[in-house]
C-alpha cells in the first residue's frame, strides 16, 4: 500500500466515478502529494499517518506562509483522499476526521466597472493579427460569464446565432445553455467568418473557436497573458485576471436586479451558496455609494 499507488487509484476514482475536470483532479493530487512528501521525508508509511502527523503537516504549511484559504483547500483534498481510502477498505480509521479547516474571511474578488471593461476592449489594436480574436475573447468572457477552461474549449457548433445562446461545457463535463448578447454575437461572427477562415487549422481543432497562430486551441496561459497585457496598458489599478470578467458579469447582473437562481444557472454553479458571494459584492457596492453620496456619511 504505497503512497504513489493509492494516489493514482484516487486520481482514477476522481476521473471515472466523480467525473471531475482535469484541472480539479490535478489540484486534488497536488495537495495530497504535499502530505505524501511530508510523510515520506520522515519515513512515515500511509497506514501510519495519524491525526498528530496531519497536524504537524499543517504546522509546516504555516511555516511556509501558505495562506489560510490555500490551507483550507489542501485539508479538504486530504479529507477526500482519506474518505476514499475508508470507502475502499484500505484503512479502518480516518486520521483527518477531526482536523478543522482554518477560519477564512469572505474574500471578495475585484470587479471591473462597465467603463473599465470598455476601456480594456478599446486598448486592443484591431489592425494587429490577433486584434479581432482578442476583442472577441474579452467580450465573450464578460458577456457570458465563462470560466477560462470553458472559453478555450468553446466550439463553433456550440454557438446558436439565431437563438442567441451558447452551449457551455463546464466543470465535470456538465452542459448548460448561456444567453449571449448581440454585441458578442457580432464579434464572434466577424472573427469566425472574416479572420478565422484564413488560418491553417490543425486536424482535430476545426470546430474550436479561438485558435493560436499555428491553428491550435489556445492554452489557459495564453488567455491570462492576453488579459494581463491589456490591463498593463490601462490605468486600472486592480488585480485583473480572466476570471475577473466572470465576477463582473455576475455582479453587474445582480446589481441590475437579476434573480439569484438565474445567475446561478448562467454561471453553472452547482450550489446557490457559491453564487451568493455576489450578493455580498452588491451590498459592498451599495455601501460604497452610500459613503460617497449620502450627506451624513
Amino acid at each position: 500500500m504505497s503512497w504513489d499507488n493509492l494516489i493514482n487509484e484516487f486520481k482514477y476514482y476522481l476521473k471515472v466515478e466523480r467525473s471531475l475536470s482535469n484541472n480539479t483532479i490535478e489540484a486534488y493530487v497536488r495537495d495530497v502529494n504535499k502530505l505524501s512528501q511530508f510523510s515520506t521525508a520522515d519515513n512515515i508509511k500511509l497506514k501510519n499517518v495519524s491525526r498528530q502527523i496531519i497536524q504537524l503537516f499543517i504546522a509546516d504549511l504555516n511555516k511556509q506562509s501558505i495562506s489560510a484559504r490555500s490551507q483550507a483547500r489542501i485539508i479538504s483534498s486530504i479529507k477526500s483522499f482519506f474518505k476514499y481510502l475508508i470507502m475502499e477498505d484500505y484503512i479502518e480509521n480516518d486520521p483527518s476526521k477531526l482536523i478543522q479547516n482554518p477560519k477564512i474571511g469572505l474574500k471578495l474578488p475585484d470587479v471591473l466597472t462597465i467603463n473599465e471593461i470598455d476601456s480594456i476592449i478599446s486598448l486592443i489594436d484591431l489592425s494587429s493579427k490577433q486584434g479581432e480574436r482578442n476583442r472577441t475573447i474579452i467580450e465573450t468572457l464578460y458577456s457570458c460569464g465563462l470560466r477560462v477552461s470553458e472559453l478555450i474549449n468553446l466550439k463553433i457548433s456550440d454557438v446558436k446565432f439565431i437563438e442567441k445562446y451558447i452551449k457551455v461545457t463546464g466543470k465535470g463535463n456538465k452542459e448548460r445553455l448561456a444567453p449571449i448578447g448581440s454585441k458578442c454575437l457580432k464579434y464572434l461572427s466577424i472573427y469566425i467568418n472574416e479572420v478565422r477562415i484564413h488560418i491553417n487549422i490543425k486536424k482535430g481543432h476545426q470546430d474550436i473557436i479561438f485558435l493560436n497562430n499555428r491553428g491550435s486551441k489556445l492554452s489557459r496561459e495564453m488567455i491570462f497573458t492576453i488579459v494581463k497585457a491589456l490591463v498593463k496598458k490601462s490605468t486600472i489599478n486592480k488585480n485583473v485576471s480572466p476570471h475577473t470578467f466572470r465576477h463582473s458579469f455576475a455582479t453587474h447582473l445582480i446589481e441590475g436586479g437579476a434573480d439569484l437562481r438565474a445567475v446561478q444557472e448562467m454561471l453553472g454553479h452547482e450550489s446557490i451558496t457559491t453564487t451568493e458571494i455576489y450578493t455580498h459584492l452588491d451590498k459592498d457596492y451599495l455601501r460604497s455609494n452610500l459613503m460617497q453620496f449620502h450627506p451624513r456619511s
